[in-house]
């Protein structure tokens, strides 16, 4: 079947979802939160994907979440959204209204079935299964076992790149050799897709070695600094963004610092600093942070010269 083609590049900010005291969404604060970030030269937007909690929102929720931004985004930028179903018939059908609500992409959350020996089968079908059912572009997701993901092989790599669907892949190992192998095995892969780094530990680093782009919860803190650092790297002025990167590198740090599972309520409560967010509350089991940690966020705001 031929599908209209989809390329995804740059910095695509993997977005928070606002809520209120009741963890409800707070629509009138996300309708701003992405008036806000539209402002910048970005490559697309990320929604209900982990950084938006997306996980921890109801089928129907993140429905209503993709059609607020449809209407805010009106086609500006490409949306793509995360799919963190458990088995294929949910997967297929929420990714069908996840299109119908204005996604142009689903971000393949792994699942507990991908995991053990001699999986390859099961993750195949599983992708095939959405990207024929839904017709719909597909992002592989590594992702880091400390946040419920799977590291794939190389065989199971090489096959995934086989399915039409599938035009990009976020390397969320937060491991660089791990990540450095997943990119040569793309790379050398029959047909071509788009290397997404998800590391936020070493955004700069993985840009140099050579992702196409940045799909990273990072992405809404300095995002035109990163627009810019992404920008120059493509002129090989590697000076002036290692420059940018060394400025926002121990924000970074502080954001995506141990126990990562915090790095949601980190992120809502540096946007809350910024002004950009009115409240950083998190939907339970997530927490919100302590004082300490708060001052910690400050103050790397702070030396990142943000705040």
């Amino acid at each position: 079947m031929k599908i209209e083609k989809l390329t995804l590049k740059g910095i695509i900010p993997a977005i928070v979802l606002p809520m209120n005291e009741n963890f409800e969404i707070d629509e009138e604060g996300y309708r701003n939160y992405l008036k806000w970030i539209l402002r910048f030269k970005i490559g697309g937007l990320a929604i209900n994907v982990d950084t938006g909690e997306g996980p921890h929102l109801f089928p129907e929720e993140r429905i209503r979440v993709l059609r607020i931004a449809s209407e805010v985004i009106k086609g500006k930028v490409p949306i793509i959204a995360g799919l963190p179903t458990k088995f294929t018939k949910e997967a297929v059908e929420h990714a069908r209204k996840i299109k119908e609500a204005g996604a142009d992409a689903v971000l393949v959350f792994p699942i507990p079935a991908f995991r053990g020996p001699q999986a390859m089968e099961v993750v195949y079908n599983y992708h095939k299964a959405i990207g024929e059912g839904a017709d719909i572009f597909m992002v592989l997701f590594q992702l880091q076992p400390d946040l419920g993901g799977i590291e794939y092989d190389e065989e199971t790599l090489f096959k995934l790149t086989e399915l039409d669907h599938v035009v990009a892949i976020k390397e969320a190992s937060f491991d660089a050799r791990k990540f450095t192998d997943t990119l040569r095995i793309i790379r050398s892969a029959p047909r071509k897709i788009t290397v997404l780094t998800g590391n936020d530990n070493f955004i700069y680093e993985s840009l140099v070695l050579g992702a196409d782009g940045a799909l990273i919860g990072f992405g809404t803190l300095g995002t035109d600094l990163l627009v810019e650092m992404y920008e120059l790297i493509q002129k090989k002025r590697y000076d002036e963004a290692k420059e940018i990167a060394d400025r926002l590198q121990p924000l970074a740090d502080v954001i995506f610092a141990p126990p990562v599972r915090n790095y949601r309520a980190r992120i809502k409560e540096a946007l809350v600093m910024l002004g950009v967010l009115e409240k950083a509350y998190v939907r339970p089991p997530l927490l919100p942070i302590s004082d300490e940690e708060k001052e910690k966020v400050r103050e790397a705001l702070k030396k990142a010269e943000l705040l």
